[in-house]
């Protein structure tokens, strides 16, 4: 085999998913960098943080090898981050239930804001309510009549206890006034799949995870959870335009480290994240996603985090959720 073909096949073979993608040799100064989900495949984090990570390895100058470690909302994942050493090569991609968490967990094995570097906000990610193409409503209106019909009859699916998503369908049956029974499943992928399959009957999910759902008419939009229409998908009006006005859930992403990552470090992790966010690809496919990409400095994550946590925490007590 000439050295030019292997080189070529070497590349493609790297370049699958869950393994270190195809770097220049100059990026073997340093390890792979890990980037931890703490989401299940298919999630909203998930997709997108794929969809980047090929800029991203090229931006490093380092290859990148993403992991997805779900489980309990997020801690399990978070905790193996805020575990890993400082130097840089292992940083993570969360989402609103970082901030959610503190308040639904009695017991927490890292804090939250104390145990983590914050490095950029992303930006956000919609949200949608939908449905499993049997149920018999096409918009807000049609969805509480039918639900209203058979009280404590009909379930919503969430990705886990205590998550955005968990909140994001609480606050749809509160606000609607239904009885609807809440099925936790141990992420985004798994209640999808029975969403689909009609063992659930609705859910919130980010729009990423459910954009092929609902082209190929496997699962069908209510609304948008946020206050404005998304463009990647404006023809499906929000839930707060079709009778529910206080209803407003919407999703972020954003990139941490361990504590105490050298400020060295942030901004060469921050850099590489501005610069595989501004590549005209990346750009085109998170539009298509819906997400809106505003990445922030370091300092300005930090205080986001923070007023989040203060935010979540009157939803969780409001909500009523609370787990050992």
């Amino acid at each position: 085999m000439h050295r030019r073909t292997f080189v070529v096949f070497a590349c493609a073979v790297l370049a699958m998913p869950l393994v270190p993608l195809c770097v220049p040799a100059a990026a073997q100064d340093r390890p792979p960098m890990r980037v931890i989900l703490p989401v299940s495949a298919g999630s909203g984090v998930d997709t997108i943080t794929r969809a980047l990570s090929n800029s991203l390895s090229k931006a490093l100058g380092q290859s990148v090898v993403v992991e997805n470690q779900p489980g309990a909302g997020g801690v399990s994942g978070t905790a193996a981050i805020v575990k890993s050493r400082p130097d840089g090569n292992v940083i993570g991609l969360i989402s609103n239930n970082h901030v959610i968490n503190p308040s639904v967990y009695s017991k927490m094995p890292f804090d939250s804001i104390e145990d983590i570097t914050p490095i950029m906000v992303v930006g956000t990610t919609p949200l949608m309510l939908i449905v499993n193409p049997k149920v018999p409503a096409k918009n807000v209106k049609e969805l509480i009549a039918f639900l209203k019909a058979k009280p404590g009859a009909y379930n919503y699916a969430s990705s886990g206890n205590g998550t955005i998503i968990h909140l994001a369908g609480a606050m749809f049956v509160d606000e609607a006034g239904v009885d609807v029974k809440h099925v936790p499943y141990k992420g985004v992928g798994p209640m999808v799949i029975d969403m689909i399959s009609g063992q659930v009957e609705l859910g919130v999910v980010a729009l990423p995870a459910a954009q092929g759902h609902l082209k190929n008419g496997t699962l069908r939009a209510i609304g948008v959870g946020g206050k404005t229409r998304t463009p990647a998908a404006a023809e499906i009006p929000t839930i707060a335009e079709q009778g529910l006005p206080n209803y407003d859930a919407e999703g972020w992403i954003a990139v941490i480290g361990p504590a105490k990552l050298p400020e060295a470090e942030v901004r060469r992790i921050h850099a590489a994240f501005v610069a595989a966010l501004a590549d005209p690809d990346v750009k085109e496919n998170m539009a298509k996603q819906g997400n809106v990409i505003n990445p922030t400095s370091p300092e300005e994550a930090g205080r986001f985090f923070r007023s989040e946590l203060a935010k979540y925490a009157k939803l969780v007590k409001k909500a009523g959720i609370k787990l050992d």
